[in-house]
């Protein structure tokens, strides 16, 4: 049987997508808030779908939104013995996103975050008090801007499960810290625009 020259092309240039492909779909998601899933390891931050949100008071008028990307860490956790647990979470400064791109770039001069100076924003866990409904809280230290000071995650553990990208359990967060942004010598604008600055997380991590 002879191929033509055009049918022959189609299927050269999808021979890579087909060769990505899953093998097979599942029906229903992978990942489910059972505590029972969790299984004790190392986690490394899956940075695809780790987002850390920031919103504040702008002017009286709206709450401004923006977030950041690329974040890097690891957990270290054992259901058995969750006051065990630890975390290390870095942020690149560089990644700070809004919906403003002149306000993107002003944000990592000097005036504010001053990047180049201080690239990224650090959290080390130093205490885990589990608390009901699979909630807990995370003491620890927050670096920012060259200046360290105590601060809180409130977390909520939300799914974990079978990965469908690496080869063990990916496990799941939801995550609220709150700061003062003067605190770490990032007052300008207060308080036209608010001190109070309320972060957002939403952390995906992957067994190693």
């Amino acid at each position: 049987m002879r191929v033509s020259p055009v049918l022959l092309s189609l299927l050269i240039a999808a021979a890579p997508a087909a060769a990505q492909a899953p093998a097979q779909m599942p029906k229903a998601p992978p990942g489910s808030p059972d505590t029972a899933r969790i299984v004790a390891g190392n986690y490394a931050i899956e940075p695809n779908h780790t987002q850390v949100m920031f919103a504040l008071d702008h002017l009286g008028f709206s709450v401004f939104r923006g977030f950041f990307s690329g974040v890097s860490g690891t957990l270290s956790l054992n259901p058995a013995r969750v006051t065990d647990a630890k975390l290390s979470v870095t942020v690149p400064i560089a990644s700070i996103f809004t919906t403003s791109p002149a306000l993107n770039k002003e944000l990592v001069e000097p005036d504010w975050f001053d990047a180049a100076q201080f690239p990224t924003a650090t959290f080390v866990s130093t205490k885990i008090t589990p608390g009901p409904n699979n909630m807990a809280l995370i003491d620890g230290n927050l670096t920012l801007h060259g200046q360290t000071h105590p601060a809180t995650i409130q977390a909520r553990f939300h799914g974990a499960g079978k990965s469908m990208m690496g080869k063990g359990t990916a496990i799941g967060f939801d995550g609220r810290l709150a700061l003062s942004r003067s605190s770490y010598g990032l007052g300008k604008g207060v308080p036209l625009v608010s001190d109070h600055v309320e972060l957002t997380i939403a952390a995906a991590f992957e067994q190693q």
